[in-house]
C-alpha cells in the first residue's frame, strides 16, 4: 500500500514498484490524502475553481492507477496544500480504517524530507506513521461505528522514498530544480547518502509502463516539459529503479542492500 499527498505522487514518485508488483500478481493499493485541487492546470491555471482542478486530477490518477495495475484507490477528502493543518485524529483514523481493512504487509510513503520539503508529503509521512501504529494497537477503537469491527493489524514493513545521488541527478535533469517556497524559506530536493538508502528495486523493464501513467496527469505535464524530451536511455535513468529507505521491518534487517520490498515475506 502506498499512502501519497497528491494525484501524480503514484507515478511519479512510486511508479517502479507499483508496476512491477502488480505485473507479479502482487495486490497493489492507493491511499491519496488530497485531489491536488491546487495543481497547475497548464494555460487554464486560474481559470477553473478547486474543485473542477480535483475532479481533473482525480479522473487523471485513476486513469494512471489502471496503467500501473493498482487494486484499489482511495482518497482521504483532504485539500491540496493544507494537509499539515488537518485534524489529526481524524486523519490518523482514516488511514488506520484503510490499513486494518486492506491487512497489508508493506507499506510505502514519503520520508520525513517529504522529497523537497513539500509540506503535504511531511506529514503525510507523519501521519502514515502514526496510523501503523494505531493500526496495531487491539486498543485503539475507531469511532466510525461501520469500522468498529475492523480488527487490529500489524504492518510487517515501512519503507520511506530515499532516492539517492544518481538517481536525484537523472531527476534534476529532467524536472530542473525541485523546490518549494515555505513560509518565505526556500526548500530544496536533498539527495539521500549511498550508504542510507537500504532498498533498491530493480524496474528497468518497467519503465514504459510508469512513463505511460505519468502522462495520464495530462493537466500536470507542462509542469515536466523536460521529460517528453528525454531519451529512452534518460527515461531509464530515471525510472529504471526505485530506492528506499526501510523505516521498520518485522522479518528481517542489517546493512546488505535489499533488491525485494518483501524480502523477509517470501
Amino acid at each position: 500500500m502506498c499512502i501519497l499527498a497528491h494525484p501524480d505522487d503514484e507515478s511519479l514518485g512510486m511508479g517502479g514498484i507499483l508496476a512491477k508488483y502488480a505485473e507479479e500478481g502482487t495486490e497493489t493499493y492507493l491511499v491519496t490524502a488530497t485531489r491536488g485541487e491546487r495543481g497547475r492546470i497548464g494555460d487554464k491555471r486560474g481559470a477553473l475553481s478547486m474543485e473542477e482542478v480535483g475532479k481533473i486530477r482525480e479522473t487523471e490518477l485513476l486513469a494512471a492507477s489502471k496503467v500501473l495495475g493498482i487494486k484499489e484507490v482511495n482518497f482521504l477528502d483532504y485539500i491540496d496544500g493544507e494537509l499539515d493543518r488537518v485534524n489529526n485524529d481524524e486523519a490518523i483514523a482514516k488511514i488506520v480504517t484503510h490499513i486494518r481493512r486492506v491487512s497489508p504487509h508493506v507499506i510505502v510513503t514519503f520520508g520525513q524530507d517529504g522529497a523537497y520539503g513539500h509540506p503535504d508529503h511531511i506529514a503525510i509521512s507523519q501521519l502514515t506513521g502514526a496510523a501503523i501504529v494505531c493500526a496495531a494497537d487491539p486498543g485503539y477503537k475507531l469511532n466510525v461505528k461501520s469500522n468498529s469491527t475492523l480488527e487490529a493489524h500489524r504492518v510487517s514493513k515501512l519503507y520511506y522514498l530515499a532516492w539517492g545521488k544518481k538517481k536525484w541527478a537523472a531527476y534534476q535533469s529532467a524536472f530542473c530544480e525541485l523546490k518549494v517556497n515555505v513560509d518565505g524559506i526556500e526548500r530544496r530536493a536533498v539527495p539521500w547518502e549511498d550508504w542510507a538508502i537500504t532498498t533498491s528495486i530493480d524496474t528497468e523493464s518497467h519503465w514504459l509502463t510508469v512513463w505511460q501513467a505519468i502522462k495520464c496527469h495530462k493537466s500536470q505535464i507542462s509542469i515536466y516539459k523536460g521529460l517528453e524530451n528525454l531519451s529512452a536511455e534518460q527515461h531509464k535513468a530515471v525510472w529504471g529503479s526505485d530506492e528506499y529507505y526501510r523505516v521498520f521491518s518485522l522479518v528481517n534487517g542489517g546493512r546488505i542492500l535489499e533488491t525485494d520490498l518483501f524480502e523477509g515475506l517470501r
